[in-house]
């Protein structure tokens, strides 16, 4: 999804930034947020059962040809889902937001932004298959920074990630992100580098 030299600017990018803000910057980059393996099920269900009825009403065939006829148009949409692209495509564009911004959530946590010593960690997560970017941040930037705050850089992030330009949107991204909170929360005396800087990237 991105390449070595994509990766190596942002992880630049998230180490300049930290060097004037508390904050500690993390960027996940998913491939997809979820696998919908039961995403098939419904429209092949619904084929099964509308299928057989235009073959009895305007055909001669046997119950035994209708009843092949309809087990082998259910595997043929069920085999068709396999792939992840179609499976994606059969997913309501609500569910697949909503299991983004569940992934994010989980990854937050389980990265160990919520964890930090001033609970300022904040993450950039990007589902690639889903189209879906999202700035989860933990109550140490919520507490000064508006959720609106991020708006404009998840737009300018998205519409980076449609032109396949994913590694410049991240980058950027991540500039917008260090010059707010810079102003919101500075760097302080002692401040120490808790996470690593390295893109994330799952499957």
């Amino acid at each position: 999804m991105l390449t070595e030299t994509g990766r190596t600017r942002i992880a630049q990018a998230i180490a300049a930034a930290e060097t004037t803000t508390s904050a500690e910057i993390v960027v996940l980059v998913a491939a997809r947020a979820g696998l919908y393996r039961s995403a098939a099920l419904v429209p092949a269900l619904a084929l099964g059962l509308a299928i057989p009825w235009p073959l009895i009403l305007f055909t001669q065939l046997s119950a035994a040809a209708i009843a092949l006829t309809q087990a082998a148009i259910v595997l043929a949409a069920l085999a068709a889902a396999t792939h992840p692209g179609v499976r994606l495509a059969l997913v309501p564009r609500a569910i697949r937001r909503a299991r983004a911004h569940e992934a994010a959530s989980r990854e937050f946590v389980a990265r160990g932004l919520a964890g930090t010593r001033r609970r300022t960690g904040i993450l950039i997560y990007l589902a690639v298959a889903e189209g879906h970017a999202e700035i989860v941040a933990d109550s140490g930037i919520a507490s000064r920074v508006s959720p609106a705050a991020w708006s404009s850089t998840i737009n300018a992030l998205l519409s980076s990630l449609r032109r396949g330009e994913a590694s410049e949107g991240l980058v950027a991204a991540v500039q917008t992100m260090g010059s707010i909170l810079a102003r919101e929360l500075p760097r302080q005396p002692g401040d120490v580098d808790e996470l690593p800087n390295r893109v994330i990237i799952t499957e």
